[in-house]
């Protein structure tokens, strides 16, 4: 894979082949991260950073500080540390690091002040077993942080999942798109998103509502899905015909930029890139890159969950990494062995049902 030059030229860097180099990319900070990091005070709270995106937009946070001269500023990094990442793996990269379940009141109370808040907790697999956990997780956790943070810039990340699917030859769902969407997760989202409203409405807090659909890691998302069928000989499902797909390192970019453009009363964004990539196409490409034939099932579909992106390039420009890239990365991480993180990202999924 070869991804923009950090002076943004355009010259080749080295392949991602490890894991190192891997998390040293989707963490560099760029330009206009580094703009938003300049004129912005104080330190950044990161709540729910234990998940896919969690710890590298902390790692970008820091070295960006850092490349700033602004080491005294500090990145917060909270969660549970159930699982994956532990609270010295963000230690090693001098993130502060804070163990806290966001459902507990009195545990997030006793959290420390930030006037800049990246929330990034919620649930989605597991939906179907547990309804209820879901809907705590997405509707009452927003509350509590909410309250808490009610004197902060808050950015909280939500999901294209919160519109309807809609006709695949239409425009895609834009921010006025009515929120309409299939399945108790997507409409535990919506829960999740008019929480944050209320109580920024009730208390002035500037708030913008983060979009982000699907964000692409070569150990997960859709590419690496796809792909990893197609590897296997296994079927990959088209009737979630279309997709849209942005590269982490751009996704932590923009979330660290929507710092800036949080207000009040609260915005929202989307942010995917603006191709509407056919997953149909995606696995023959990935068949033709790792020399097995694509086995497809199913037949596409007149809807799909397609977004319209264009604010997110009006303000903030292209992302720096392109669809031929991801794939091409995706394609050699895959034939190499590389590590998967066994999260699937159920993209097919038609009926909102996880």
């Amino acid at each position: 894979m070869f991804l923009l030059s950090a002076d943004g030229c355009g010259a080749p860097v080295k392949a991602l082949l490890n894991l190192e180099d891997l998390d040293a990319e989707l963490s560099r900070p760029t330009e206009g991260a580094l703009d938003v990091l300049r004129t912005i005070p104080g330190d950044v709270m990161v709540l729910g950073a234990g998940g896919k995106m969690g710890p590298t937009l902390c790692r970008m946070l820091r070295r960006g500080l850092d490349d700033l001269g602004q080491k005294d500023r500090r990145v917060f990094a909270v969660s549970r540390f159930a699982s994956g990442l532990s609270i010295s793996d963000f230690k090693r990269q001098e993130i502060d690091a804070i163990a806290c379940d966001l459902l507990n009141r009195e545990a997030v109370e006793r959290l420390p002040d930030a006037p800049n808040v990246i929330y990034m907790a919620g649930q989605k697999f597991g939906t179907s077993d547990a309804p209820e956990r879901t809907w705590a997780m997405n509707t009452i956790m927003p509350g509590i942080v909410a309250e808490r943070y009610a004197d902060s810039r808050i950015v909280a990340f939500s999901t294209g999942c919160v519109y309807p699917l809609v006709p695949v030859d239409g425009p895609g769902a834009n921010e006025e798109s009515p929120l309409t969407p299939p399945g108790e997760y997507a409409n535990s989202c919506v829960g999740r998103e008019r929480v944050f409203q209320f109580y920024a409405k009730e208390h002035g807090t500037p708030l913008l509502l983060l979009r982000l659909c699907y964000a692409i890691d070569l150990r997960y998302g859709v590419l690496s899905d796809i792909a990893t069928k197609v590897a296997r000989g296994e079927p990959v499902d088209v009737s979630m015909g279309y997709v849209h797909i942005i590269w982490q390192r751009d996704a932590n970019t923009r979330a660290i930029q929507c710092l800036a453009r949080a207000g009040s009363p609260p915005v929202a964004l989307n942010v995917t890139g603006l191709a509407r990539v056919s997953v149909r196409e995606l696995a023959e490409r990935f068949g033709a890159a790792l020399g097995r034939k694509a086995v497809i099932a199913g037949r596409e579909r007149s809807t799909a969950w397609l977004w319209d992106a264009q604010r997110s390039y009006d303000w903030f420009g292209e992302p720096e990494t392109n669809l031929d890239e991801m794939i091409e990365a995706t394609a050699r991480w895959v034939s190499l062995g590389g590590p998967n993180l066994g999260k699937p990202t159920h993209f097919e999924v038609t009926d909102g049902s996880f």
